[in-house]
């Protein structure tokens, strides 16, 4: 089964320049020579944080002194585990990407050192014979995409889910009548996401849950783009829209779970 951190070229989305950057450019890194364990001794890449990101309340600082965090655990209210293996620290204790070079050091655009947890609520439903899911069409990248997000501090990843679901399709409405879809999800996927926005010490990770509409719940629902898309609507399958970061293999695991072909 092919998943987001086992298919070859894992950092296929690691785009030159960098998002939001202008004029930071990853230094280019072989599929050959992605994992670190492969010798490559002229590795020198950039080191680029986005300054937005620094001062934020909810965002990790710029620097890392001694002591600072707790890595590898769950850091107060931050959980700072990632899915795929403990991870290691570089000279500057910065945390090491466990699956292998990007081309860029730092944290990017970024808000925390290490795992950057999301969560994806894949929201199906069957209609003229077509598998469909909800789609977003990203602000940022332009590409469609699952709808998702952080996870915030102390949230859990079934709030999460339910929250991004309603701010970023449904205008930012709760919506009662779809409480019964939230109760019965299907996960698909937990762990590293080859993402634009990774980089050596800072990196995405999700958890995917499908949640499926047997009941026709959504068919009252007038879908809404939030303030991060552009706009939002139903996507067969099939479609051959470009899906962003590990999208696409979500969607291989969705068309799986549901026995498609």
């Amino acid at each position: 089964m092919t998943t987001p951190s086992s298919r070859p070229g894992i950092h296929s989305k690691c785009d030159v320049p960098y998002l939001r950057s202008g004029n930071v450019y990853r230094y280019k890194v072989p599929d050959e020579k992605v994992r670190w364990s492969v010798e490559f001794p002229e590795y020198d890449p950039p080191d680029y944080t986005d300054p937005k990101m620094l001062g934020r309340a909810w965002a990790d600082p710029a620097e890392i002194q001694a002591g600072m965090f707790k890595w590898n655990a769950v850091d107060g209210k931050v959980n700072r585990v990632s899915f795929v293996s403990d991870y290691a620290f570089d000279s500057t204790l910065r945390p090491i990407n466990p699956i292998g070079r990007t081309g860029l050091r730092g944290r990017g655009v970024l808000g925390r050192w290490g795992p950057n947890h999301a969560a994806d609520p894949l929201v199906t439903r069957f209609k003229n014979g077509k598998l469909q899911f909800v789609a977003i069409k990203r602000s940022d990248t332009g590409e469609w995409a699952i709808p998702g997000g952080m996870v915030d501090a102390g949230e859990q990843v079934s709030q999460t889910l339910q929250r991004e679901f309603s701010e970023e399709t449904l205008g930012g409405k709760a919506r009662s009548e779809l409480n019964d879809l939230w109760q019965h999800g299907r996960e698909l996927y937990k762990g590293y996401v080859d993402d634009p926005r990774n980089t050596d010490n800072a990196w995405m990770e999700t958890v995917c849950v499908n949640f499926h509409d047997s009941k026709g719940l959504l068919d009252q629902v007038e879908l809404q783009a939030g303030d991060d898309a552009v706009n939002v609507r139903w996507v067969a399958e099939d479609s051959n829209e470009p899906l962003y970061a590990s999208h696409e293999d979500f969607i291989a695991l969705l068309k799986q779970h549901h026995g498609i072909k």
